[in-house]
């Protein structure tokens, strides 16, 4: 079994201006390997992020470059380090999220040696059969206000986990017996809720709608009792429009794609809240597909319950997307042109300004 107080020794520090070398040794060959990764992969995509050189001999590596990215650089290989000692395996996703947290960690950066505890602790969701670690500073600030707040929005791009990580955190309850039951409600069918005319239960209308919800239980959930939670009423599929007049108690309520919901169904939606339960509500402000000139609900709820005691909105960006490396890229892409199609549209010398 691995000591993970003290997962490597201290690394010998070579200064020169601002150009600095760290020599760092591990102290289990198996799990260094494993830290490196197969012909050095790990170390190469470390390298390629921090824009450092590493070198390794056996269980020892090498960092060279300024000191700042060679401080994140010696504290993500700790980090993973220690991962690894802990029986977790290693992917790109999970090596660029404790990059990501470790630039972001402002706080950390100015420590004046590596003498103290270098390593991040993350914001972790633990099931029976899953554990999630935050992969950027704001998934893991949206954990944190999960397990603290009563009722939290997560807003943003697609891709960054805001759906996901709430059906986790509400699967964890459940098993924890902090919540009887799970409810999952999204406005179907765009925004008009029209379900009559599909065919089968009300389950095999709305399933379509929510299967990234589902999808995201069977990863927290072992299938057989998704299933019989589903029989139960324990887990409960409910259309947006079914849920007035109805008051959720000791439940973990989820409204995904919140942006398609009207001012009047949101509303409707926030007094449901019940004793004992808490609210995670996520959405897209810039994939909205409500009726021109009909105004979101999510927009609108952001604007009036800012600063309300009990609530916290957390706003993800293109950068805390983690599906892959190229979807972060779409997103600034579209984000960019948004910005400018604006700055045009207000420029003095545009159309609709003469």
């Amino acid at each position: 079994m691995v000591d993970t107080s003290n997962v490597s020794r201290r690394p010998k520090i070579l200064q020169d201006n601002d150009f600095t070398e760290y020599v760092i040794a591990f102290d289990d060959n198996r799990l260094a390997s494993n830290l490196f990764g197969q012909y050095d992969q790990n170390l190469a995509l470390i390298e390629q992020r921090l824009d450092i050189e590493a070198i390794t001999r056996g269980n020892q590596v090498t960092l060279r470059g300024t000191k700042e990215a060679c401080d994140h650089a010696h504290r993500t290989l700790e980090t993973l380090y220690e991962q690894l000692s802990l029986g977790r395996t290693l992917d790109d996703g999970e090596i660029e999220g404790v990059i990501r947290m470790i630039t972001a960690e402002k706080s950390q950066l100015v420590l004046p040696t590596l003498e103290k505890k270098a390593k991040v602790k993350f914001a972790q969701i633990s099931t029976r059969k899953k554990t999630l670690i935050a992969r950027t500073k704001t998934q893991d600030d949206y954990i944190r206000a999960m397990a603290k707040r009563e009722l939290v929005f997560g807003v943003g791009p697609a891709g960054t986990g805001k759906t996901y990580l709430a059906c986790a955190y509400a699967a964890a309850m459940l098993e924890r017996g902090e919540v009887d039951r799970i409810i999952l409600t999204r406005p179907a069918v765009e925004a008009g809720e029209r379900l009559g005319f599909l065919p089968g239960d009300m389950k095999e209308k709305v399933d379509p709608y929510l299967r990234p919800l589902y999808d995201a239980l069977h990863d927290m959930m072992p299938p057989e009792r998704v299933e019989r939670a589903l029989v139960s009423g324990m887990i409960e599929i409910a259309p947006l429009a079914f849920m007035r007049g109805r008051t959720l108690s000791n439940a973990a309520i989820i409204l995904d794609e919140a942006q398609n919901t009207t001012a009047m169904q949101m509303k409707m939606f926030l007094t449901r809240l019940g004793e004992e339960s808490k609210m995670f509500i996520t959405g897209d402000p810039s994939q909205i597909d409500l009726p021109r000139g009909v105004k979101s609900g999510i927009i609108e709820a952001l604007d009036v319950l800012k600063g309300v005691k009990g609530v916290e909105q957390i706003k993800f960006r293109g950068e805390d997307v983690v599906r892959h490396a190229l979807v972060a890229r779409i997103v600034e892409a579209y984000d960019a042109f948004v910005d400018n199609k604006k700055e045009k549209d207000i420029s003095p010398n545009s159309k609709c300004n003469e």
